[in-house]
């Protein structure tokens, strides 16, 4: 089957180990001729260049807005994908699908996804006005995900009422030009994330976990998509830590957790007095900021599985490692895959083996290691991807 390679784009250089702690502007512009979010274009024609098939954008109470930032991507590449994080809640769904399709449109057909997060931070969701429970909020992603898929596909307009939204001759005059309609991702570990995810999903995103766990939940969710007579991809979230030697590797992964609990410290002192606040940070959201390992104090089932893996050790299966996980109470992709090109490669490989079929790659130097990955990693991945499809068929 084909393999997917996702990367992951920001309109500033950060990450656990880069970026301003304070200040420092948001959207890192570029002076010339014309002024244009240089940082942006730049990571985007980067994963571009580097083969990489989609980017995601990600989502935050306090970031800059998702669908602007894929319009500057889509313009700034020929071919490259976008997948927009969204948090249902604050759009309208028939609003949502006009935009999509919209967007569609525009790029040609085929350049758009997008990424459902239902949000297991209520400190975030409260920023934006939302204090919708945990469950009832994954109730309300699903009656989105077939709002849309409705608007989408329907040629005359619709009466709905749900228990969230309710319409009276809903339609849209713009359909996707894509085949079968723009690819809805999803996330989420949860008992009702997996009702919604397996009745609605085209892509399952899962964080990354050891190989046991995966296959797991994906025979769990497996059983609940064919009882609604579906079958779904999935796709694993990685952070990989490369180098010429794995000792060097692993010396390299040292110091990026060195590095993080040194930022996190930093942070912590500056954020002293600000309380579920972000004025320590200049405005930005960075998770890494805002770690708090303590199990009870989450409502995110995703966050609350790896921080107990992580709690008493580092390394699952060969190489996954999750030390920064564990320092950054696992906010958001934050488990590693750590070797060289090769051996990193076998180990996404051997997630390909029991059924993964997209992988979302950040490196922890964003702009340089999307193009390492590009030079050293994603095409292994793909060699290897070929050669299996070979002997199977």
């Amino acid at each position: 089957m084909p393999v997917e390679i996702i990367g992951m784009v920001g309109t500033r250089e950060a990450s656990e180990i880069k970026g301003p702690l304070v200040d420092g502007p948001v959207v890192d512009w570029t002076e010339g001729s014309v002024i244009v979010p240089g940082y942006l274009e730049d990571i985007a024609r980067a994963h571009e260049d580097a083969g990489f098939d989609r980017v995601l954008i990600g989502y935050g109470a306090v970031s800059p807005e998702g669908w602007a930032v894929a319009s500057t991507v889509l313009n700034a590449t020929k071919r490259l994908k976008v997948m927009v994080a969204h948090r249902p809640g604050f759009v309208q769904p028939v609003l949502l699908a006009r935009m999509a399709a919209t967007f569609d449109n525009l790029t040609g057909g085929g350049r758009i996804g997008v990424h459902f997060i239902t949000g297991g931070d209520e400190a975030d969701q409260r920023r934006e006005g939302d204090f919708v429970a945990h469950d009832a909020r994954y109730r309300r992603t699903g009656e989105v995900m077939s709002i849309i898929r409705r608007i989408w596909s329907e040629d005359t307009p619709f009466d709905y009422e749900g228990e969230f939204f309710r319409y009276e001759a809903a339609f849209s005059s713009v359909k996707p030009m894509t085949p079968g309609g723009i690819p809805l991702f999803f996330g989420g570990a949860s008992p009702p994330a997996i009702e919604v995810g397996a009745a609605q999903a085209d892509v399952y995103a899962f964080w990354g976990e050891p190989r046991e766990a995966v296959a797991s939940r994906m025979a769990a969710i497996n059983e609940v998509a064919v009882k609604n007579g579906r079958t779904l991809r999935y796709s694993l979230s990685l952070r990989p830590i490369i180098a010429d030697t794995e000792s060097d590797a692993w010396e390299k992964a040292e110091w990026i957790a060195e590095k993080t609990a040194e930022r996190i410290e930093m942070a912590k002192q500056r954020m002293a007095g600000h309380k579920d606040s972000y004025e320590g940070l200049g405005g930005d959201k960075n998770a890494t900021y805002s770690v708090d390992r303590k199990v009870e104090d989450t409502t995110s089932v995703g966050r609350k599985r790896l921080i107990e893996m992580s709690a008493d050790k580092d390394v699952f299966d060969e190489r996954l490692w999750m030390k920064v996980a564990n320092l950054t109470g696992a906010a958001g992709n934050s488990t590693a895959l750590v070797g060289t090109p090769e051996q990193v490669a076998d180990s996404m490989l051997a997630y390909y083996d029991i059924g993964i079929s997209a992988f979302v790659l950040k490196g922890f130097e964003p702009l340089a290691d999307a193009r390492a990955f590009g030079d050293e990693l994603i095409p292994l991945v793909h060699e290897g991807v070929k050669k299996r499809d070979a002997s199977s068929s």
